[in-house]
């Protein structure tokens, strides 16, 4: 079992003299999707997945966020599936939050636990099913893949949060940290999935301005985070959904880490309208 804890929306529906107002918020060049408005009732039923339900937390929108697409998803007792990706140019991170899933991936099977960390490469073969008689809950990050000439396309891999040290930020003294599953100047990459941990008081010291979009599922604790002009309170269990060039700072407000798991698109060129496929180039 992993050292940490990780947060999942808490589905189900509220009763009725629970409070409409909350803190879900979609704007321009952000959105808030808290954690408390995942309910029952905004689930996805999902093609050739038994069993299983998902919060689709993102999806490419023009002119908003167009990189990526990001789901909570819920598999229940003997549910999973053995298509699970229709899309042989996507790529993907799984990161399971609670529960315990079977992976097959290209034929070996792995056996995923809360903290666990996959990624899979496009075209990969990959089954997932959960064997256990409890739910479980993970997060599933999907990207359609650049490839770069001259440049292989990344190997799948499994791994684990606890078995990736966190890179402390220069001159913070550990209270921000990350931890890198893929190696930053490694080019077969072109998203990095990540998870950042502020220890209490830890700070962005700047408004982030640049061209990543993010998701950013909060794992554990909460925080005071700048969205472009306004700043606003977040705990686990909640989604950002950033656009790129939305400034961006935090200050982790809890009496624990605040940790969360951060998806970022990198290493391309940028898409210029009219140009051929950068693939080729």
């Amino acid at each position: 079992m992993s050292k940490h804890s990780y947060a999942f929306p808490p589905a189900g529906l509220p009763d009725q003299n629970q409070r409409t107002v909350d803190r879900a918020v979609f704007k321009t060049a952000y959105a808030v999707v808290p954690g408390s408005v995942m309910r029952d009732i905004v689930t996805s039923r999902l093609p050739h997945w038994h069993a299983t339900r998902a919060w689709i937390l993102a999806r490419p929108m023009s002119g908003f966020a167009e990189t990526f697409a990001q789901y909570a998803m819920e598999v229940a007792p003997g549910g999973g599936s053995e298509r699970p990706e229709p899309d042989p140019t996507v790529e993907s991170v799984l990161f399971v939050v609670d529960g315990g899933l079977t992976l097959t991936l290209e034929g070996k099977a792995h056996a995923l636990i809360p903290g666990s960390y996959v990624f899979i490469p496009p075209g990969a073969d990959w089954h997932l099913h959960n064997d256990t008689a409890d739910p479980a809950h993970f997060q599933w990050i999907r990207k359609a893949y650049e490839p770069a000439d001259g440049i292989p396309a990344p190997a799948a891999f499994v791994t684990h949060d606890d078995d990736v040290t966190p890179e402390p930020m220069p001159d913070t003294e550990g209270v921000w940290a990350t931890s890198r599953f893929v190696a930053a100047d490694d080019l077969r990459h072109d998203m990095h999935v990540t998870i950042v941990t502020f220890q209490p008081g830890g700070v962005i010291p700047f408004s982030e301005t640049h061209v990543m979009e993010h998701g950013l599922y909060i794992l554990q604790g909460k925080a005071v985070y700048q969205l472009n002009e306004d700043w606003v309170e977040v705990e686990a269990g909640d989604f950002l959904w950033l656009r790129a060039f939305c400034p961006q700072a935090c200050y982790a407000a809890g009496p624990g880490p605040f940790r969360y798991l951060l998806y970022k698109d990198v290493n391309r060129h940028p898409r210029l309208p009219g140009a051929p496929s950068l693939a080729a180039t």
